[in-house]
């Protein structure tokens, strides 16, 4: 009898138990009955590791790469997809016989799930944070010709710092997206820092993060008036572009 191939998947990131695919793509495996496939975590003390984790896993036929990798492990790589190369960030790999490939999924998750909620006022959006995951929200928007500056602890040319996020700066920029890891579960008081009582029902506020379902960020928006969404739905149309990528 014929021994079955296993088809192994996973999350790469640092502090990742919370995470939500492990539970999608068991979840996933189940109501494809796939029993040959399967999903862990791969919490990782430093990107450093990611070379043993790929050696010591044969059956690994993708990955997902999340905080704070998404731009560290591209060194790691054999071949980047054009948009992922235009982006600067991966979160989706897959294994090929000439390698691993990066792709990156976050700007059709983004694209996808923010789109709802424009408005024809929503001209210009604030990217709080620097991280990998903005740069494919910064992408996503020079796509829907939406006008944007990054928002940074430590600003850089042509970003803004919290501090200088005023009232005519905050009612020019309507659209605010919380890039941070600030809010996450355990730490469900955090927010990032900025003048919330500047907000009006003209702004969307949203947050990659969804866990809390609303998030302290996403709270403060609300009660302003403002529309608000969690990363969410993002999350599961990036998982199911990334599922497509690995068996395409």
């Amino acid at each position: 009898m014929a021994t079955i191939e296993k088809n192994e998947y996973g999350l790469v990131g640092k502090n990742i138990a919370y995470s939500f695919s492990e539970g999608y793509f068991a979840q996933k495996f189940e109501n494809l009955c796939l029993k040959d496939h399967s999903y862990k975590n791969f919490d990782l003390p430093q990107i450093e590791d990611f070379k043993d984790l790929v050696d010591d896993n044969k059956n690994l036929k993708g990955l997902n790469v999340t905080i704070p990798y998404k731009e560290a492990v591209i060194p790691y790589l054999h071949k980047l997809d054009k948009k992922a190369n235009e982006i600067g960030a991966v979160n989706t790999i897959k294994f090929t016989k000439k390698g691993l490939k990066g792709y990156n999924t976050d700007c059709y998750g983004f694209k996808k799930s923010i789109q709802p909620f424009l408005k024809k006022h929503h001209k210009r959006a604030l990217i709080l944070g620097t991280g990998g995951a903005s740069k494919a929200v910064a992408y996503v928007f020079n796509e829907l010709g939406i006008k944007f500056k990054f928002v940074s602890r430590t600003p850089g040319n042509n970003q803004f710092g919290y501090n200088e996020l005023d009232e005519k700066t905050v009612k020019k920029y309507t659209v605010l997206v919380n890039c941070t890891p600030l809010g996450t579960f355990p730490n469900i008081e955090e927010k990032p820092d900025i003048p919330y009582h500047l907000i009006t029902e003209k702004h969307l506020f949203f947050d990659l993060i969804y866990n809390p379902e609303r998030t302290a960020f996403l709270q403060e928006g609300g009660k302003q008036g403002a529309a608000i969404c969690n990363g969410l739905r993002m999350l599961e149309l990036q998982a199911e572009k990334a599922w497509e990528i690995w068996n395409s």
